[in-house]
């Protein structure tokens, strides 16, 4: 799609329409310079308007060029916006909905700026590693003020066109429009009552200067130090917006190409691009095409009230959608509705939630001890003990009172999907929809389809992923599916780890620098080791040959599961969740070594993090050869949304990618030679060999 040209009398307006939200490609940006051309030499023209068709002015560079040769392609935006700075007849921008990135760019290019209220209006660049890169560092501080523009290029959030036009000496938007649904007529008005005008304004021409330079600058540059750590670009932005303030606008429009050409080649921005690419591929499904019919969720049913059974409903009670729980005792639902409320309750304390919206949220959960009463729910979710008898006792009870076509969905983190479908008659309808704790908070969403779950019913549990705001990740059938298996394979090497030499705090502290929310023993701690334990123990008698450290079983022999019983990995004070390193494991540990007959080794951090990581990224092979997951950027989302990957390094697999697959596999060579790992598990998956040998990548 392109840009549509019309005449209304003696106004052009070009129309940009490339949905959903008039991305700025070529073809679209060549639309524009044609109307341009033709504008100006019509002589019955007057002014220009641009404007964008359906819901959005423009939403900036259109995502489908990203990386190809297309988004450099002349016209670029650049050049776009100098045509439109040189029209010798006056141009009209008219932002509704969405003026983001580029969009917002073109829109500063223009002559006049007319804008309807409820606009969108960002530089979300950063988001992406980047800064603006067609002037936006330039003409944004020249039109709103430097420190107004500073932070929507830093923050990258969108800010109401309304808002912006209230500001003290704006000159953004010269006008605003009564609506939406009137800005086509007030802007062809205001372009004719400028139609004379001249000279042109420009927003190059307008001064932009802070009173207290340096010192406002230094300000910006340490507050954004403290925010933005490990991403390089906030700072870029800082740099851009001075330069901005101290040098001539065409040495500034440099200048911010030369940042943004440079940011593009870090590893970070390549991170987060890949990251803003992979969350919108999660929803694709080779198999299940996009225009699948759906069935209708009005109503949930959710079995179980504890932990996961609580976040699990709130998700659904914040998208305004009815939930009933279900419980054997009244207790235990007196204290779920509990739990619910406190979390709600401390929400409105902080001021993230308004006191009524909390209680219509409050309004839509209805609570019963009775499986009858869930017979009209459009999807059931259970959240009982993971263990198979508990589950097939929930699943023969749902598919005997639950009505034809509704989903039953199993919160299960481990258990085979496809024989919990094989108790019910309805295999077709049943799914895995494993959320991770808290799942009130977590934004991962492991959607797991057995061997004969409907497409409707997949297409159905994705979309309604997204409108819980989650990001929803497809898996096959497999023990512990995606992120469980792989995080297994993380474990043992945590435990080998210490038999070798380590402390807990050690291997946490070298995982925690590499940029992980936290570390092996850490997350153990917090999850409950209690629920390794159970999963090791099926291990013994399901994989008799695999190997694991004896450690974590002994560290549960003393009862020593986590948190939740003030002692793990490490010692916790009532009411604190500081990790204070233990002397008794430490001590644990160093005559378990001695049993062995193992002399301990000093280990870098370098070695540490490797196996680790690499543990993640051989297993991770394997899920992408058995097609337990459909892409690699999938298992980078499930590790940045589930646990606690670092954002800047981009998953995994996109690390792995980085390091080079050669030195991956090298490394796994060396970790292969080592007696007290495991040989076997460090033989590289075959797709792993077959990528190096090809001189491939995961994500090519």
């Amino acid at each position: 799609m392109t840009a549509e040209y019309k005449v209304h009398g003696d106004v052009a307006v070009i129309t940009l329409n490339n949905p959903p939200v008039n991305g700025l490609g070529h073809a679209t940006r060549l639309g524009i310079t044609d109307g341009l051309s033709k504008a100006n030499d019509d002589a019955a023209v007057k002014a220009i308007v641009i404007t964008g068709a359906g819901k959005a002015f423009s939403g900036g560079a259109d995502i489908n060029e990203f990386g190809t040769p297309k988004a450099l392609q002349e016209p670029n935006l650049l050049s776009v916006i100098l045509a439109v700075e040189n029209s010798s007849k006056p141009v009209v921008a008219a932002v509704h909905s969405v003026a983001m990135g580029g969009g917002l760019e073109l829109a500063l290019g223009c002559h006049y700026r007319i804008a309807a209220p409820g606009c969108n209006v960002a530089l979300p660049e950063v988001k992406l590693g980047l800064i603006p890169g067609a002037g936006g560092t330039q003409r944004l501080p020249r039109v709103l003020g430097v420190e107004t523009a500073l932070n929507m290029i830093v923050s990258g959030e969108p800010v109401k066109s309304e808002m912006l036009a209230s500001l003290p000496g704006q000159k953004l938007f010269d006008r605003m429009a009564a609506s939406a649904e009137s800005l086509p007529e007030e802007a062809l008005a205001y372009a004719r009552s400028v139609a004379a005008a001249r000279p042109l304004p420009l927003v190059r021409n307008l001064p932009c200067k802070h009173p207290l330079g340096d010192a406002y600058f230094q300000f910006a540059r340490n507050m954004v130090k403290g925010m933005a750590k490990n991403f390089p670009a906030p700072a870029k932005c800082v740099d851009a917006v001075e330069v901005a303030t101290r040098q001539k606008f065409d040495a500034g429009m440099l200048a911010e190409r030369e940042i943004f050409i440079n940011l593009m080649w870090t590893p970070e921005c390549r991170a987060l691009r890949h990251v803003f690419m992979a969350e919108r591929a999660a929803s694709k499904i080779p198999d299940v095409p996009a225009d699948t019919p759906q069935r209708a969720i009005k109503s949930i049913a959710v079995i179980g009230a504890g932990t996961m059974g609580g976040g699990i409903s709130m998700n659904f009670l914040n998208a305004g959608i009815p939930v009933k729980m279900l419980e054997m005792k009244q207790e235990a639902l007196d204290r779920g509705i509990a739990t619910i409320r406190k979390n709600y309750e401390s929400q409105v304390k902080r001021g993230k939630l308004k006191q009524d919206k909390y209680e219509q949220r409050m309004a839509l959960l209805s609570t019963t001890l009775d499986y009858n009463d869930l017979k009209d729910a459009d999807m059931v979710i259970e959240a009982v003990f993971e263990e198979m008898g508990v589950k097939q006792k929930v699943f023969e009870k749902l598919d005997e009172v639950m009505k034809p076509g509704a989903i039953l969905a199993s919160n299960t983190s481990t258990l085979d999907v496809n024989k919990i479908a094989a108790f019910t008659k309805r295999p077709q309808d049943v799914i895995g929809t494993h959320f991770f704790s808290p799942a009130n908070v977590m934004k991962l969403l492991e959607v797991v389809r057995g061997a004969k779950t409907g497409k409707d019913v997949l297409a159905t549990v994705m979309a309604l992923g997204k409108k819980i705001k989650k990001t929803s990740v497809v898996s096959g059938v497999c023990d512990g599916f995606i992120g469980n298996r792989m995080i297994e394979q993380y474990g043992r090497q945590g435990g080998f780890l210490l038999d070798e030499g380590c402390t807990p705090s050690q291997v946490d502290k070298a995982i925690e620098k590499f940029g992980f929310a936290m570390g092996p023993f850490r997350m153990g701690d917090l999850a409950g080791n209690d629920i390794g334990w159970a999963i090791r123990k099926r291990r013994y008698t399901e994989k008799p040959d695999m190997k694991y450290s004896k450690t974590a079983d002994l560290l549960c022999e003393l009862g020593r599961f986590g948190q939740k019983t003030g002692a793990g990995w490490y010692d916790y004070q009532a009411g604190k969740r500081d990790a204070i390193p233990s002397k008794l494991v430490e001590d644990m540990i160093a005559e378990h070594r001695k049993s062995l007959g193992i002399t301990p080794r000093k280990i870098s951090d370098e070695e540490i993090v490797q196996r680790l990581v690499y543990s993640l990224v051989n297993e991770a092979a394997r899920i992408l050869e058995e097609g337990i997951a459909s892409k690699a950027s999938d298992i980078d989302m499930v590790y940045l949304t589930g646990y606690g990957f670092p954002l800047w390094r981009g998953g995994p697999m996109l690390y792995a990618d980085q390091v080079g697959l050669f030195n991956v596999v090298q490394a796994m060579h060396r970790f292969a030679q080592n007696p007290l790992d495991d040989a076997k598990f460090w033989q590289p998956a075959p797709l792993l060999a077959k990528l190096v040998a090809e001189g491939k990548t995961f994500n090519q």
